[in-house]
């Protein structure tokens, strides 16, 4: 495997919030100008939140980077939720300082979703990227059906 970090792109949803939920990831080796899919796979859950959606696509995109041959230690994750990107790099130090409290010293929501998250994204050196959604980014786009595809076959 090159030195080239892999993409991936992330996104969960769901149909009422709490409510059918989905979640889906892409993960794509970049040669030269095009870009290779190498894996992608989507999920459901009954009774569900879109953050927890949010947060099941990056740690089911993660453990499947670990299966991958040749084990890639480089990553860029792009996310259309800032609740996931912005709690990875910015909120979850404060979070574990606290003992999973948030600065209102209220429990941490969705705490054991963020506590695999930290402890597989501690595995690889990740970078985190902000990616507006709904607005035309092709992988970005492929997530999104793939969850609203998720969400219809349980709803």
């Amino acid at each position: 495997m090159n030195d080239v970090p892999l993409k991936i792109y992330t996104d969960g949803g769901c149909s009422g919030n709490p409510g059918p939920g989905g979640w889906a990831y892409v993960i794509i080796r970049q040669i030269s100008q095009d870009s290779e899919i190498i894996e992608k796979k989507h999920g459901a859950e009954k009774n569900t939140t879109n953050n927890k959606m949010e947060l099941t696509a990056v740690i089911e995109a993660l453990r499947a980077l670990k299966t991958i041959e040749g084990f890639p230690l480089k990553a860029v994750v792009y996310t259309d939720s800032q609740y996931v990107q912005k709690g990875i790099t910015e909120w979850i130090h404060n979070w574990k300082r606290n003992s999973w409290r948030t600065a209102d010293k209220k429990p941490v929501k969705n705490q054991e979703l963020w506590t695999q998250l930290d402890s597989l994204a501690a595995e690889f050196e990740i970078s985190w990227e902000w990616v507006k959604g709904h607005a035309g980014n092709e992988f970005n786009e492929m997530c999104d059906s793939m969850t609203q595809t998720a969400i219809k076959s349980i709803s």
